[in-house]
């Protein structure tokens, strides 16, 4: 029975694949709902004056949330900048790091704190926007400026992040896929209409060649193919099992290997990277202060400090990652206590390092692969002239979160003895945000 008969036919990821899609249009359309007390068209000409700036990049990740100020204008950043900082305690905060090894309920209560964090973080920038539009009086952006509205507008902006982050635990839980990925994934794919007709203006109005648009859409499918080559691609350490003798049957003695993903971090280190930069940046912005003006001209998609910060986090991040979420020391023992071991590796803590130093290996190609992917494309695009948002990174996070979502949907045609999508051949998962 072939892959999509599948759907039809197990009930379980039927109702999973629709309760997904219900939650993806609770999004959207909460991102049509304004936020009470400003002026919608006077904060269009603000916005249409800030295109390929970071608002630019932070109103992608919105899904347009940002430039309409809907009630989901923060969008789940605030959850991932928490999460961030949850994660990066984990290694410094003795605390922390006991209850990270205490299983489901420490993982439990480390994601409460992250909840936490996230109003905290929410307060912070919604007050800091809503002060910040306060300062806009050409043309006045809010009709009634005042301690009033910004109570208003923090507590409106904080509810519409916490909501999503519901959405997104819910879906992670109950749908298919991961959640928050899926709400990032349905944000950018949302702007790929509106950026394809800016791309055919600019074409009519003469601003933008033929060829030009020809080039970029080969950069796009390059991407693309090269996106989907690499996250598939994996380094096979071979793992012999020896043979074992309990009653009257043999067990072991067979030859199977240890895939090492060359991107075991998926699509995380520019997700967090750049809910990094964007946090200072939505709130220097919004203050007519010359000195936070002049930081935030330096942290623009383009500039030299930008992209020297994003490729730095982006490596950092996929080491820190694939060490939180890669254990050497448990993959070690879980082969020696099963007869497993690597040909010419001893058993025990030398097999742990001999991993971690592919790994540290692999990891580095992973790194300046996602770098490459997520600068070269937009250097380019901008090099030639074309809207902001044909970036390297939106294609990752695009390509990367589908093959993510595919992947468990094969796993449930598999456990129930379907075809996949795909004949000859499994897609992989891969580590997806949490």
């Amino acid at each position: 029975m072939s892959g999509i008969e599948g759907l039809v036919k197990i009930s379980e990821l039927r109702k999973r694949i629709i309760f997904t899609l219900l939650m993806l249009a609770v999004y959207r359309v909460g991102v049509h709902i304004p936020t009470p007390g400003v002026d919608g068209d006077a904060l269009q000409q603000v916005f249409a004056n800030m295109r390929g700036t970071i608002f630019g990049w932070f109103n992608l990740f919105s899904g347009g949330a940002l430039e309409r100020f809907s009630i989901f204008a923060l969008g789940v950043m605030p959850y991932i900048s928490s999460s961030i900082i949850f994660q990066l305690l984990t290694v410094v905060w003795p605390y922390l790091h006991d209850l990270q090894k205490e299983g489901d309920q420490g993982r439990k209560k480390i994601t409460q704190y992250t909840r936490y964090g996230t109003v905290i973080l929410c307060l912070v920038q919604g007050y800091g926007i809503a002060a910040g539009l306060e300062h806009y009086n050409q043309p006045p952006v809010v009709f009634h400026p005042g301690l009033a509205f910004r109570i208003l507008t923090t507590i409106t902006l904080s509810t519409g992040t916490i909501f999503l982050m519901w959405v997104g635990e819910q879906m992670s839980e109950r749908g298919i896929g991961n959640g928050i990925s899926l709400l990032i994934f349905a944000g950018i794919a949302a702007r790929i209409p509106s950026g394809i007709g800016s791309t055919l203006s600019l074409y009519r109005s003469g601003e933008l060649s033929f060829f030009k648009i020809l080039l970029v859409l080969a950069i796009v499918i390059i991407t693309f193919f090269v996106i989907i080559f690499v996250e598939r691609g994996a380094r096979r350490i071979p793992v012999h099992y020896a043979k074992r003798i309990v009653g009257r049957k043999v067990y072991g003695g067979q030859n199977t290997h240890l895939p090492l993903k060359v991107n075991t971090s998926g699509v995380i280190p520019p997700i967090f990277a750049s809910s990094l930069i964007m946090f200072p940046a939505t709130v220097a912005t919004f203050f007519p202060s010359s000195i936070l003006r002049q930081f935030t001209s330096y942290i623009q998609p383009g500039a030299m400090l930008y992209e020297v910060l994003f490729v730095g986090m982006i490596v950092f991040f996929c080491y820190f990652y694939t060490a939180v979420t890669f254990k050497t020391d448990d993959v070690a023992d879980n082969l020696k206590k099963y007869g497993g071991f690597i040909p010419g590796i001893r058993p025990g803590q030398p097999t742990a390092q001999y991993i971690d130093f592919v790994l540290s290996r692999i990891t580095l190609g992973g790194a300046i692969y996602i770098s490459a992917i997520c600068v070269l494309p937009t250097m380019l695009t901008q090099t030639i002239k074309v809207p902001f948002y044909f970036g390297g990174t939106s294609v990752l996070i695009l390509v990367g979160v589908a093959l993510d979502t595919v992947a468990q949907i094969e796993t449930f045609l598999l456990t129930r003895n379907y075809e996949g999508f795909m004949k000859h051949t499994r897609l992989k998962g891969r580590t997806s945000f949490s």
